[in-house]
């Protein structure tokens, strides 16, 4: 696999905080979402590939088992939304808000 994220693979990622994790995977899902808008498949294939790193490096680490469950899901419900039938039924705007939501928590926080 090719790693994007290099210096978060390298422990960086563990030093955030959830929220600010999920704040960045919310971003790569917000560019995949753009891309695929302007019809660049590669660009947000690249940018899905991305957020899901970046969600195996959230699983990866010391998260408490709500977490884990939360990461496993979202990671899930992210797959099935842009690689098979959608069989949750999320939409785009379900996924800007879900993690906008985790955008305003990390901005809070580091305020």
């Amino acid at each position: 696999m090719n790693i994007q994220h290099k210096e978060l693979a390298d422990g960086r990622w563990s030093e955030l905080t959830f929220a600010e994790q999920m704040a960045n995977i919310g971003s790569e899902v917000e560019r995949t979402i753009k891309w695929r808008e302007k019809n660049n498949i590669t660009y947000s294939q690249l940018a899905f590939d991305r957020a899901l790193e970046l969600l195996d490096l959230s699983l990866a680490g010391r998260q408490s088992p709500a977490r884990l469950k939360e990461l496993a899901r979202t990671r899930e419900a992210l797959v099935d939304h842009f690689v098979f039938d959608n069989s949750y039924n999320s939409t785009d705007k379900s996924w800007r808000d879900y993690f906008l939501a985790f955008n305003y928590a990390a901005r809070v926080h580091s305020a």
